[in-house]
């Protein structure tokens, strides 16, 4: 397996930035697991940035599992959005629930479709909110705690055309929240 690189860089503003390299879905599932750890996750808004096929619901599944999630973790292209919950989250108190709502804005059009479905409830309610193609309703979103983009890093000698090749990954922590989840990543 690879081992992530990763180091702090700064973005515009002084925004805490930290960019890695996966080269292979082994690597994923590390920072993945590394992310689950952290108790600022459990009512966090991350937006999943990237091109179709980047990686982004691989590293959600990765997470779920990780946070504790069973069954089967279906992808919410088609559905907008869809709930999960663990009960078995490693920073929870015992018997206590992590909600999670996993979002995929890629086919969303109309910005009245905020409104219908409710998605304003589900962004105010407590839980972990994975957000992929934010930019389709970036009007709507609430505050968004961290950023995770994701790109084929064709530069990378791991790097092949096949899903598990060499990956950039940069994460933007926004809030303090998002801030508690970089030092965890870089612990």
């Amino acid at each position: 397996m690879g081992t992530p690189h990763a180091h702090k860089a700064a973005a515009g503003g002084g925004v805490p930035v930290l960019q890695l390299h996966w080269d292979s879905e082994e690597d994923t599932l590390a920072f993945a697991s590394r992310l689950a750890t952290c108790p600022a996750l459990a009512h966090a808004t991350l937006t999943l940035h990237g091109d179709l096929g980047a990686g982004k619901t691989t590293f959600v599944r990765h997470l779920l599992r990780a946070l504790g999630v069973r069954g089967r973790i279906k992808s919410p292209t088609y559905a907008v959005v869809e709930p999960h919950s663990s009960i078995d989250c490693p920073f929870m108190p015992d018997n206590e629930v992590l909600h999670i709502w996993h979002f995929d804005f890629y086919r969303f059009t109309d910005p009245r479709e905020w409104e219908d479905a409710g998605f304003r409830e589900l962004f105010a309610s407590p839980g972990l909110k994975l957000v992929e193609w934010p930019e389709r309703a970036a009007d709507t979103l609430s505050t968004v705690d961290a950023d995770i983009q994701i790109e084929p890093d064709a530069m990378n000698p791991a790097f092949s055309d096949d899903a598990d090749s060499a990956r950039r990954v940069r994460f933007t922590a926004y809030t303090p929240t998002g801030q508690h989840l970089l030092e965890a990543l870089k612990a």
